[in-house]
């Protein structure tokens, strides 16, 4: 189905977006105060330089399909989707500059207030989760003198396009983001996209927003990650490119979605240990890797945040469910929550733990020894019964994946306040309880 489109903004997105959204047969106007850009895309020239842009937007001219105008009231009187393209540059101290952000939308909303039609304003610039329901929402609606809603519409849908494969990354994207608060204004979005591939996500304004942060932060956490990988390896005399083969082609765990659910701190007898000998053989070698050298100091900031939150509720009497570092084990090394208990007697909280796989009476070898030896303040806490340990709780802490959702429920009353600590699904979540907080979701 073709729409009347206009175009905020003629930078590299905007001009990008124009291009490929003309090429699907949709009647687009680019805005822009820039006159040089204006009349470049108005006589059929790309204002930017990126591969294929060029054709389509010659191509997309000769078939009256793609104008250019620098009068934002008639671009918006006269299309039915406006999408924001405007820049959102770095300030020098690294906040986000968002000033093109308001301007643009006062001006959309002024014209919307001469409208009668039903408009959709689509957020495409990269902005912090916030900015559409702070900014652009207000801004919209006090220029226009009328609510989202029933009056118009607003989407946030964050560009993924690459420089030098931007038209490709338009056209056949991975993952197509419509964020809205109102499903009938996504849907309008989804029936324009209606020819894209990959899947297709509906959700709010703050996710949509935070999505497109998400990406580029893990894009720059691997290409940090590769580039530390090869300095150490070539120091060792390593090669670099064999070990990337062997380490891509595992897709069960390392390119994969494993270990990416926000949960507990990590913990165990080979990541810590494994880590640190990287750290400090890179030292030895007088290499500065930073990224590596940030992993421990991320994992201890996260256990902090576990004891806070457990501390904030005013409580003493606390129930750990889980004690080893990984749900059906018995391991005890390193284990974060061996050290929140640590911590939390340290704050004189008064624990009793359960964990179906630890108690005194089954555990041997390695892992008996390590509670008689160095932690037999916490094995003293220990307890094979459940109930027992929420008996006289106060604050119930999950700590471990383990965990029958219906005889917690038996145990659990309205009074106990849950801390989820391993990010149970969400149909495994307790509901007895009348207070239930995740540690990071």
């Amino acid at each position: 189905m073709s729409r009347a489109i206009s175009i905020f903004g003629l930078g590299y997105v905007g001009t990008v977006t124009a291009a490929c959204l003309a090429h699907q047969g949709n009647r687009v106007t680019g805005v822009d105060l820039s006159a040089a850009k204006v009349k470049a895309l108005d006589s059929g020239r790309s204002p930017i330089v990126e591969p294929g842009v060029s054709d389509l937007i010659a191509d997309s001219q000769k078939a009256c399909r793609l104008h250019a105008t620098s009068d934002s009231e008639k671009a918006v009187l006269e299309t039915e989707i406006s999408f924001l393209c405007v820049g959102t540059p770095s300030m020098r101290n690294g906040k986000l500059d968002l000033g093109h952000i308001g301007p643009v939308c006062q001006e959309i909303g002024a014209a919307l207030r001469k409208k009668n039609s039903f408009h959709v304003v689509v957020l495409r610039s990269t902005v912090l989760p916030g900015t559409a329901e702070t900014i652009v929402v207000p801004s919209l609606e006090k220029a226009s003198g009328k609510k989202m809603g029933p009056d118009f519409g607003v989407c946030v849908n964050p560009e993924f396009m690459r420089e030098g494969t931007a038209v490709a990354d338009f056209l056949e994207p991975s993952i197509t983001i419509i964020g809205a608060a109102h499903p009938a204004h996504s849907k309008i979005l989804r029936e324009l996209y209606a020819w894209v591939p990959g899947r297709v996500f509906e959700t709010s304004f703050r996710s949509a927003e935070m999505a497109k942060y998400v990406c580029n932060a893990w894009h720059a956490v691997k290409v940090s990650f590769a580039n530390e990988v090869g300095t150490l390896a070539k120091e060792l005399q390593v090669d670099a490119e064999a070990v990337v083969e062997i380490f891509t082609a595992d897709t069960k765990l390392n390119i994969s979605a494993s270990y990416l659910k926000p949960g507990f701190a990590f913990g165990g007898s080979c990541l810590p240990k494994d880590v640190r000998a990287l750290n400090y053989r890179a030292k030895e070698l007088d290499l500065a890797l930073p990224l590596f050298e940030s992993i421990l100091p991320s994992n201890d900031a996260h256990l902090d945040r576990a004891i806070e939150m457990v501390l904030a509720t005013g409580k003493k009497n606390v129930a750990m469910l889980g004690l080893s570092f990984k749900a059906a084990t018995d391991d005890l090394r390193e284990s974060p929550q061996v050290q929140l208990a640590k911590r939390l007697i340290g704050e004189g909280c008064m624990l009793q733990i359960w964990d179906d796989n630890v108690s005194l009476g089954r555990l041997i070898g390695s892992n008996r020894q390590y509670i008689e030896t160095v932690i037999p303040h916490i094995g003293s806490l220990l307890t094979s019964n459940m109930e027992q340990a929420l008996n006289q709780a106060e604050v119930v802490v999950i700590g471990t994946r383990g965990i029958d959702r219906k005889t917690l429920e038996s145990y659990l009353r309205p009074a106990h306040f849950v801390v989820d600590l391993v990010n149970l699904e969400k149909a495994r979540r307790p509901s007895a309880s009348s207070s239930y907080e995740g540690l990071c979701w």
